[in-house]
Formats: structure tokens, C-alpha cells, sequence
């Protein structure tokens, strides 16, 4: 009788293992779950980053054409050209148009806007805002 209560217990603990087992699995698949979804987002960022640094050459190029031709005025030529390349597959940005507006004599505002892909249809596409004066 005496060796039935030690045993008792030791039933009782059957499948413990097992247990601890599962939850540790679980707490390690909750882990490499969160880091998929972290990589994903600096992806994410990285496209980002890439496309901004993309709008600012893009936008430094037509500024170089006014710089070069002192005048903020460009000929239609030269923008729908410009234009043509802000929103080109390959070498542009996603969804992307181009404008240079003219405020004043010397005052041009360059302006690039695109939309990654993966954005929703109502979220606020990205922008990138330059001004130059041409002495």
C-alpha cells in the first residue's frame, strides 16, 4: 500500500513532458512568425527608401536642365520627356507622374508623386517636393 501512493503521483505526471514540448513549440513558432513579419517590413522599408531616393535623382535631373539652361521655362519637349521617365517601368516609380510648376520668375516647384503597389487604393500616395530658384 505504501508503494501505490509514490506511484499515484508519477500517473498523474505522465504527458507533462509532452506538454512543455507543445507550448515550446508554439512559443517557437510564434517567434519565427514574427520575424517573417519583421522581414517583410524592412523589406517594405527598403522599396521605400529606394523609391525616394529615386524621386530625389529623378527630380535633381530636371532641376540640372534648368541650372544648365538658367531658366526655370522648359520647352514641352524637355518635361513630357522628363515626365515620360518619372513614370517608365523600368527606370521610374510605380503609378508615378511628374509636374514643374512655375511660381514666380525665378521660383520652379518640382513635384514627383508615385504609389508603391502594395499600398491600398485610399491610402495617400508618396510625394517628393522640391523648390529652385535660378538666379
Amino acid at each position: 500500500m505504501h508503494d501505490m501512493k509514490h506511484t499515484t503521483p508519477a500517473r498523474r505526471q505522465h504527458g507533462a513532458a509532452l506538454l512543455e514540448a507543445l507550448i515550446s513549440i508554439l512559443l517557437f513558432s510564434l517567434g519565427v512568425l514574427g520575424i517573417v513579419a519583421l522581414q517583410a517590413k524592412a523589406s517594405q522599408f527598403s522599396v521605400d527608401s529606394e523609391d525616394r531616393t529615386r524621386a530625389a535623382l529623378l527630380a535633381n535631373q530636371i532641376v540640372s536642365q534648368m541650372w544648365a539652361q538658367q531658366s526655370t521655362t522648359l520647352d514641352a519637349a524637355t518635361l513630357s520627356s522628363w515626365q515620360a521617365q518619372v513614370s517608365a517601368t523600368g527606370s521610374g516609380l510605380p503609378a508615378a507622374s511628374g509636374s514643374v510648376s512655375v511660381d514666380s520668375a525665378a521660383l520652379a516647384t518640382v513635384t514627383i508623386s508615385w504609389k508603391a503597389p502594395w499600398r491600398k487604393s485610399a491610402e495617400q500616395a508618396n510625394s517628393y517636393v522640391t523648390k529652385v530658384m535660378i538666379p
